[in-house]
């Protein structure tokens, strides 16, 4: 399947569900986790800890967990590497490449905010997908593509799928 950018060689997705991804995925898509997985190119268990993304000689552009829950967002920022998912978050943050956390839960309390300043200074983007509404999306579908654009942007890869509305592109006039 491998995503083709003009600047480079095709990209190889990677694919871990969690537990809890699985049953996020039931409650909140019509997708089943064959559908989900048929969009990478390579599926892994969560417990394959000898998968290849759990070693850092195995090279990759980064990581993106999407959406994060607050525990594997702890995991990951106490070096606990019991998981497939944590293991390659931790592979990810010692190699220096760029991890991505998706982290959803709202509120947040002082532990969860010290949790995030701390992945922050360890080279983590902790990036919640907050709705753009001046981009004025016209649909969820336009929300969730957006906000994944902008996600692929910190790999610099948002430009090639064309779904994020830019500010100041004069493609939405602003109304005073």
């Amino acid at each position: 399947m491998g995503i083709q950018t003009s600047a480079s060689p095709p990209l190889e997705p990677h694919l871990v569900v969690s537990k809890s991804a699985r049953m996020t995925l039931a409650y909140e898509t019509t997708m089943s986790v064959d559908d989900l997985t048929s969009l990478a190119d390579v599926s892994y268990s969560n417990t394959d800890l000898g998968a290849a993304i759990s070693s850092g000689s195995f090279l990759t552009l980064g990581m993106i967990v999407a959406p994060c829950s607050v525990k594997s967002m702890s995991e990951i920022a106490s070096g606990v590497t019991s998981s497939l998912l944590a293991r390659a978050a931790d592979v990810v943050l010692k190699e220096r490449r760029r991890l991505v956390l998706m982290v959803r839960e709202t509120p947040l309390h002082r532990n969860h905010l010290r949790t995030m300043a701390e992945l922050s200074e360890l080279g983590a983007v902790i990036a919640p997908p907050v709705p753009a509404f001046y981009a004025r999306p016209a649909s969820l579908e336009e929300m969730v593509d957006h906000t994944v654009g902008r996600v692929l942007d910190l790999f610099d890869l948002g430009a090639e799928l064309d779904v994020v509305r830019r500010w100041g592109d004069g493609s939405r006039t602003r109304s005073t």
